[in-house]
C-alpha cells in the first residue's frame, strides 16, 4: 500500500500537467489576428458559449432572478425605488448600458434592471439577460464610491455580456470528458486500479475548471473596467476597489485553488491595462461644450 501511495503522488503530478495540457489544448475562437479596437484586448468570445440555448439560459436566470426579488422582498429587504442607493444603482447603470451591445449583440434585446437586496454579504451579480443585484453589505462595508460601484457593476455585466454562465456549462462538459478518457487511459497504460486513475484525472480536471473561473474572472475585470471608463467612471478606481476586497478577505485560500485570482492579482492586471482606458474615461467627462465647435 505504500508503494501505490507514492506511485499515487506522481501520477497525481502528472495527471495535473495532462489535464492542464489537453484543456488548453481545446479550440478557442479567437482571431488569429486581433482587430484594432481602442480599450482591452481579450480575444473573441469562447466556443463554448455556443453550446446550448442562449435562450433557455437566460429564461432560466430570470427566474432565479425573480425568486430572488420575492425572497427579499418577504423578508422586507428589498430596496424601494425612492431608496438614494436605488437611484444610485440606476444611474450608474442607465450610463453603462449603451455601451453593452459592443460587446454582445444580444445586450440590445434585454431588460436592463437593478435592484437593492438588504444583506451583508459583500456580492453582487448580473444574471444572463441584464438583470443585476447589489448586497448592501458591498456598498456599507466597503464604503464604495460611485467609480468603485462601477468597476463592480462593469464586472459584473461583462459576465453576462461574455455568456460566462454558458460558457462554464461547456467547459464543465469537456472537463468531465478529458477526465473520463484520462482515468481510464491511465488505468490501461500503467496497469493500475481504474478508481485510483479515475481519481487522479478527476484531480487535474478540477484544477482546470479552478483555472477556468480565474480566466474569467480577469476577462470581466477587464472588460468591465472598459465598460465604465466609456461610461465616464475612473477606471483606476479598481485598484482601490480591490485593495478593500482583499483587506476583506483575509483569510483567502491560495490563488491556485480558487474561482477567483488573488487581489494582487487582479490589481496587476488592471494597472497593466490602464493605458488603454484612461483615453476612454478623458473622452467621456470632456465637457459637452468643449466639443460644440469642433467641425
Amino acid at each position: 500500500m505504500q508503494g501505490w501511495s507514492f506511485k499515487t503522488i506522481g501520477l497525481r503530478a502528472i495527471m495535473v500537467r495532462i489535464g492542464l495540457s489537453l484543456l488548453a489544448a481545446l479550440p478557442v475562437a479567437q482571431s488569429l489576428q486581433a482587430q484594432t479596437r481602442e480599450g482591452v484586448q481579450v480575444g473573441e468570445a469562447s466556443v463554448f458559449t455556443k453550446i446550448g440555448s442562449a435562450d433557455k439560459i437566460e429564461h432560466d436566470a430570470l427566474l432565479q432572478y425573480q425568486q430572488d426579488l420575492g425572497q427579499a422582498s418577504k423578508q422586507h429587504a428589498l430596496g424601494p425605488a425612492d431608496h438614494p442607493q436605488v437611484k444610485r444603482l440606476r444611474s450608474i447603470m442607465d450610463k453603462i448600458i449603451p455601451f453593452t451591445s459592443a460587446w454582445n449583440p444580444r445586450a440590445q434585446q434585454w431588460k436592463w434592471e437593478v435592484n437593492l437586496i438588504g444583506s451583508n454579504q459583500i456580492n453582487a451579480y448580473c444574471m444572463p439577460g441584464g438583470k443585476i443585484a447589489f448586497y448592501t453589505g458591498i456598498l456599507n462595508k466597503l464604503q464604495l464610491s460611485d467609480d468603485e460601484v462601477a468597476m463592480v457593476m462593469g464586472h459584473e455585466i461583462a459576465h453576462a455580456l461574455r455568456e460566462h454562465a454558458r460558457e462554464r456549462i461547456g467547459k464543465g462538459q469537456a472537463t468531465e470528458l478529458v477526465a473520463r478518457v484520462g482515468g481510464s487511459l491511465l488505468s490501461g497504460l500503467l496497469g493500475i486500479d481504474p478508481r485510483i486513475g479515475d481519481a487522479v484525472a478527476q484531480t487535474g480536471a478540477n484544477l482546470v475548471s479552478l483555472k477556468f473561473g480565474r480566466e474569467d474572472e480577469s476577462e470581466a475585470d477587464l472588460v468591465g473596467m472598459e465598460l465604465a471608463a466609456r461610461a465616464g467612471y475612473d477606471p483606476r478606481a479598481g485598484v482601490s476597489l480591490w485593495q478593500k476586497m482583499a483587506a476583506n478577505n483575509k483569510g483567502a485560500p491560495p490563488e491556485w485553488l480558487s474561482t477567483h485570482p488573488s487581489g494582487n492579482t487582479r490589481i496587476a492586471e488592471i494597472e497593466s491595462n490602464l493605458a488603454k482606458v484612461m483615453p476612454l474615461y478623458e473622452r467621456a467627462k470632456k465637457p459637452a461644450s468643449s466639443d460644440a465647435s469642433t467641425p
